[in-house]
């Protein structure tokens, strides 16, 4: 055998390991990382919020001029803005300042509300209790529970848009892949959007 060929083997080689090495795109579908955790940097699980509370400033639900092709109902995730939109027709929208994925959890798709829950439990996953042994292994629905006081489950992922016992959080990069609402804000998009209902995440608006 030749060096040359030698050579070119060797590179072929190289260039299949970098490959195998690289991490998956995240640009579109659910991140991998976030698929073994569920539970947002900062949740504090047993903290008492009060499932009335709105989110308040920029973040607060308000109806605004939005222009979009989809049908009235559609759910649109903005998650650069850190905004929620219900579609209503006529170039409007219902506007929800939500909290959204931190770095390496965030993810861009088109899914279907599977199931609603009211004050949803919480069961952190194994590799989460072994960063962290002191979280319980299972929490009721409550006020004190970091999923809040209603969860949307997104598809087949194990993805919501839930509630949070730390309003403050809306408009911060925190989670794992979830959308987190005001106690408040969540009651009020749990009653208007039925299971079955589309929901588009976008990273940016021109996406």
């Amino acid at each position: 055998m030749g060096t040359s060929l030698k050579l070119d083997i060797l590179a072929a080689a190289a260039l299949a390991l970098v490959a195998l090495a690289s991490p998956p795109t995240l640009a579109q579908g659910a991140p991998k990382a976030a698929e073994q955790e569920t539970m947002d940097i900062g949740d504090e699980p047993g903290r008492v919020s009060d499932e009335h509370v709105h989110a308040d400033g920029v973040y607060a639900k308000q109806m605004v001029l939005f222009r979009s092709s989809e049908a009235p109902g559609t759910v649109i995730i903005q998650s650069s803005e850190r905004f929620l939109y219900v579609v209503q027709g006529n170039n409007r929208a219902l506007r929800y300042g939500i909290g959204v994925g931190r770095e390496g959890f965030q993810w861009s798709g088109l899914v279907k509300v599977s199931r609603k829950s009211e004050w949803p439990d919480w069961r952190p996953p194994p590799e989460m209790i072994a960063r962290q042994p002191y979280l319980p292994r299972f929490m009721a629905g409550g006020p004190g529970n970091p999923m809040g006081a209603r969860a949307l489950y997104l598809g087949s992922t194990v993805f919501r848009v839930h509630g949070t016992n730390q309003p403050e959080t809306i408009g911060q990069a925190i989670s794992s892949g979830c959308f987190r609402l005001a106690n408040g804000d969540i009651i009020d998009l749990f009653e208007r959007v039925p299971v079955g209902t589309k929901v588009i995440i976008r990273h940016s608006a021109s996406l």
